[in-house]
């Protein structure tokens, strides 16, 4: 059984959820929202993403993209510790707008395992920080930090859908995607999309990571952490996110994100 400490610090900048953790439990596949940048500082893990399989040990900042499939399982049997930042999209863009004199707004993490000991220190200034900014001051160190660890740590590139999504298979998305809260059946999006029930299933986890089911599924669950982050009650999230119940959202959410929604809401209200 996995053990572990999951601690969803108190939100202190809008748009910024703090996050640290010590833990040998294993993710299964899931997306962000949010950007996340983070630092390995004990053991090391092993995770699949869109951009391959990687490994990552103490002293490693690690990232992640809004929307990118990805899991995460510790190597050997200590775990691992890190601390993570997750930044809402639109922050983010106003950061890297900055960066680049206006020249772009969209973005993206190239490397999931960045290994530099000036960027880890950054890092380690920027997660204090944003433990902290409760005045002029600390948001000044903030801004500041923010806006150098972008600079070094992303590599802009466009932040599109990926290329090659197939046209069928995109439209299936887009059903999902303009309605998480309707009854579709696999059937439905096959029809959507043109092509037979095994076609689609094959085609849409080439293309995403994920089945059409886990797919729905996360998008749901992301409409419960908006709404938990409102300040909107756990059994109306809940309900508003299509769960039949609250432990139903619950074990979704402990799954994919490793701490509970109830822990969550206590963080960021």
């Amino acid at each position: 059984m996995a053990k572990g400490h999951f601690r969803v610090l108190p939100r202190r900048i809008a748009g910024v959820d703090v996050v640290e953790a010590t833990t040998n439990h294993s993710f299964a596949r899931h997306t962000h929202e949010q950007f996340g940048i983070g630092l390995i500082h004990a053991g090391a893990q092993t995770s699949l993403s869109g951009r391959g399989t990687v490994e990552a040990e103490a002293g490693d900042v690690i990232t992640v993209n809004p929307g990118e499939v990805h899991d995460g399982a510790p190597i050997g049997d200590a775990g691992r510790s890190w601390r993570m930042l997750y930044l809402d999209p639109p922050l983010v863009a106003s950061l890297v707008d900055d960066v680049t004199e206006g020249k772009r707004s969209g973005c993206e993490f190239s490397d999931p395992v960045i290994r530099s000991t000036g960027l880890a220190a950054r890092f380690g200034a920027i997660f204090a920080a944003a433990g902290a900014a409760d005045g002029t001051e600390t948001m000044l160190r903030w801004d500041e930090l923010a806006v150098t660890l972008f600079a070094e740590a992303m590599q802009l590139a466009p932040t599109d859908a990926p290329a090659g999504v197939p046209r069928s298979v995109a439209s299936a998305i887009s059903l999902i995607e303009d309605d998480p809260l309707a009854s579709l059946t696999l059937a439905d999006l096959a029809l959507e999309s043109g092509l037979s029930r095994f076609q689609l299933v094959r085609g849409f986890s080439r293309a995403t990571g994920l089945t059409p089911h886990a797919y729905l599924l996360q998008r749901r669950i992301d409409i419960v952490r908006r709404l938990i982050a409102e300040g909107t009650p756990l059994a109306e999230a809940a309900a508003a996110g299509g769960f039949v119940d609250q432990s139903h959202v619950t074990r979704v959410f402990v799954r994919k994100y490793g701490f509970s929604p109830g822990a969550y809401a206590q963080a960021v209200n």
